[in-house]
């Protein structure tokens, strides 16, 4: 067990790090969140400074304080340059649409709206009642209920 102290890793370290920006490159590719991104940065300046005279727990040092700096950094501006945003799937597209009344929703009782063919379950955002025939503007969803107010924008 000796003989992995003695031997001379220096010349590997490049190849390590080397590896660790592909590593990170391919986590972030696949998760697309700007966190492993950083560490492969840190990790590809960790390739040209294993070139020099540095011990391997200098290196992780460095590498640690590196990938921190980036991290901390560098995320908030690259996610502020980038705007990312929530796109708006499936059901949560629909917050906003107008909706028509098929049955009337009393305070008591959902009532029914088609929207886009397809009969929802509806009940009135304040508990007001809403009568069949009226476009309604759908506020949020909750199941399989639309949460609708009846002020059309």
């Amino acid at each position: 067990m000796s003989f992995l102290l003695e031997w001379n890793w220096q010349g590997l370290l490049p190849w390590f790090w080397l590896a660790l920006v592909v590593l990170f490159s391919v986590v972030e590719a696949l998760t697309m969140t700007l966190m492993t991104v950083w560490f492969a940065a840190a990790a590809l300046v960790m390739v040209f400074a294993s070139m020099l005279p540095i011990p391997l727990v200098g290196q992780l040092v460095l590498f640690a304080l590196l990938s921190a700096l980036l991290l901390v950094f560098s995320r908030p501006l690259a996610l502020k340059f980038l705007k990312l945003k929530k796109t708006a799937t499936n059901s949560d597209s629909l917050v906003g649409r107008k909706c028509k009344i098929l049955r009337p929703v009393t305070p008591d009782e959902k009532g029914t709206a088609r929207l886009n063919g397809v009969e929802w379950s509806v009940a009135s955002v304040d508990g007001s009642p809403l009568e069949a025939g009226k476009d309604c503007v759908i506020q949020e969803i909750k199941g399989n209920t639309l949460i609708v107010s009846g002020e059309v924008t």
